[in-house]
């Protein structure tokens, strides 16, 4: 970054004006590693760029490294992207559809207000937007939305798609149920109930060049395309997949805005709520049915939402939530209410000995007790049976943290609970695998067919007589042998929280120790308590949660005012 300030000032910046554009310059590229597509910037202070920026004056100005728009300044890259998603959005609001008359069946078929409200602005708009915390039913809602369209409008093609291979799976596995529902047995057609959600990336048909197969002049060939989880869709793939739907097509984005912002640049999601004009398309589902008023990952998640400051923030959840004390194992029973663990660390890592950093790993690998049983009854027979009891055991918890290094970061995280595992099962290492061994991956490999996220759990096959180490992806029913999967693959008992959107697990141990403090807000800790059903182990410095109860992330963004105005042109 520092290279590319000294290149650009030196090239086209006087002597006499290069600090403060360099300052402006670093100002940009800053906001940018941080998710922002842009900074808050007067045409005045812009104009220290000189030749390098550009002020906007219309629909198409000259292409230049700074555009200024509206007091805000950008990369053109992010300039241009939220210009055309902008302009595809307002043009996806104006498009006309084919009107849909909702039936009694029809209407029967939901109670609730909000998602009766949904499935008539899906049967009358192009662009739908449908959001809700965990439990309100957006599934459940999209499934009766789907299974309607497939009656009213014969031989209906439909996409179904999420950000990551994980979210995707979840998507298909949350629709099957809600197929099998008997009321539906009449509007839900076999191959309706074939559909597999796949990930943006594919549906679009993007390859290593990130160029897509689908695009504005040739869009995608559905006449309904839903997208899951749609929080986590960043500036540039939003752009991509709103150019790609076609006249005539609907698109229909189902998410919740209070959770993370995508990875990368933008906050598409709560951006296009924002816009006055995107009102008729947008339903709030507001009734949880998973996290009612009484259950305590509920209350917790109502609490973050609503706490507005930071004083006194751990004393009112520790009377209202979960009082601190000592996290110990959870047993995941059917009848099991739910559980909020919280136990605080010490505010400086120096007071913690090796013995007390030993003691708070073996206290995190008490969730994976059941997994490490499963592996060892997998070991002592190797039938198929075993396998699903192991992966059912994995997906029961996992550790979030919100860092990669440090004592609870990531790195040393997996290091630990590793470590365990392979005394508890009496395994030794061959190179970095061994049975039990889950990974994630990092990136998409268009040669294997595995896209960023995808997780898979190592075992043992036969073949040609000799036994190999190879994993199962379940969310691709699919097997790879260990060799072919790439070094930068990551051990996966614990993942960003970041990484943790799309997914669910029985129970969350989150940990924040007091380096994690700047990176932490509400939409962070929010999203981390909400991957889990039945329980939460929070392992935590005071400083930390109290910061992640109270900051909320604004990102910068300029999309809702583009919206606003491409809507009313």
């Amino acid at each position: 970054m520092q290279g590319w300030i000294n290149y650009l000032s030196v090239q086209h910046i006087p002597p006499e004006s290069r600090e403060q554009a360099a300052a402006l310059i670093q100002q940009v590229f800053q906001a940018i590693e941080q998710g922002d597509s842009c900074v808050p910037c007067s045409w005045q202070e812009a104009q220290q760029l000189q030749t390098l920026a550009v002020q906007v004056q219309d629909e198409n100005p000259p292409i230049a490294p700074f555009i200024h728009d509206a007091q805000y300044l950008y990369l053109y890259r992010y300039w241009l992207q939220e210009q055309q998603l902008a302009q595809h959005a307002a043009r996806l609001k104006r498009q006309p559809i084919q009107p849909i008359a909702l039936t009694e069946q029809h209407e029967a078929l939901l109670e609730d207000p909000q998602q009766k409200q949904a499935m008539q602005m899906v049967t009358s708009e192009a662009l739908s937007i449908i959001t809700g915390g965990p439990g309100t039913g957006k599934t459940y809602t999209l499934a009766r939305i789907i299974a309607v369209l497939n009656q009213a409008l014969p031989d209906i093609r439909i996409a179904m798609a999420a950000p990551t291979g994980k979210a995707a799976q979840r998507m298909k596995e949350a629709l099957q149920n809600s197929f099998d529902d008997r009321k539906l047995a009449s509007l839900v057609s076999d191959d309706l109930k074939r559909l597999t959600p796949i990930t943006i990336h594919r549906l679009l048909g993007l390859g290593e060049t990130q160029q897509p197969r689908f695009h504005a002049k040739r869009p995608l060939p559905f006449d309904v395309i839903v997208v899951d989880e749609a929080s986590m869709l960043d500036l540039s793939l939003a752009q991509m997949l709103f150019a790609a739907v076609a006249p005539q097509t609907r698109l229909i984005l189902l998410g919740d805005a209070n959770q993370l912002a995508s990875v990368d640049v933008g906050s598409v999601l709560a951006d296009l709520q924002q816009v006055a004009g995107l009102a008729k398309n947008t339903v709030n589902l507001v009734t949880s049915r998973r996290f009612d008023g009484e259950q305590l990952i509920g209350r917790m998640a109502a609490f973050i939402q609503a706490n507005d400051r930071s004083e006194g923030v751990l004393e009112r959840f520790e009377q209202q939530i979960a009082a601190a004390s000592v996290i110990q194992a959870v047993p995941l029973t059917t009848e099991l209410q739910n559980v909020i663990q919280l136990q605080y660390l010490p505010e400086q890592e120096k007071e913690i000995s090796a013995a007390q950093w030993a003691a708070y790993y073996d206290q995190l690998m008490l969730g994976f007790s059941g997994y490490a049983a499963a592996l060892r009854r997998y070991l002592e027979k190797g039938h198929f049976d075993e396998i699903e009891d192991v992966m059912m055991h994995f997906d029961d918890y996992r550790i979030l943290s919100a860092i990669r290094h440090g004592n609870l970061g990531l790195h040393v995280l997996n290091e630990q609970i590793e470590l365990r595992l392979l005394q508890a099962t009496q395994q030794i290492k061959l190179g970095e695998w061994y049975a039990g061994r889950p990974v994630m991956m990092s990136y998409n490999d268009y040669q294997l067919g595995l896209s960023n996220g995808d997780v898979g759990i190592c075992f043992k096959q036969k073949q040609q007589g000799r036994e190999i180490f190879a994993v199962y992806f379940p969310s691709l029913k699919k097997w790879v042998p260990a060799a072919r999967l790439p070094k930068s693959i990551q051990t996966a008992y614990a993942m960003t929280i970041h990484k943790s959107q799309g997914s669910e697990f029985s129970h969350t141990a989150v940990v924040l120790d007091a380096y994690a403090q700047q990176l932490l807000s509400k939409e962070l800790i929010y999203t981390a308590i909400t991957r889990a059903k039945k329980a939460v182990s929070l392992l935590a410095a005071r400083s930390s949660l109290s910061a992640a109860m109270s900051v909320r992330t604004r990102r910068q963004s300029g999309l809702a005012y583009k919206l606003a105005k491409a809507i009313n042109l």
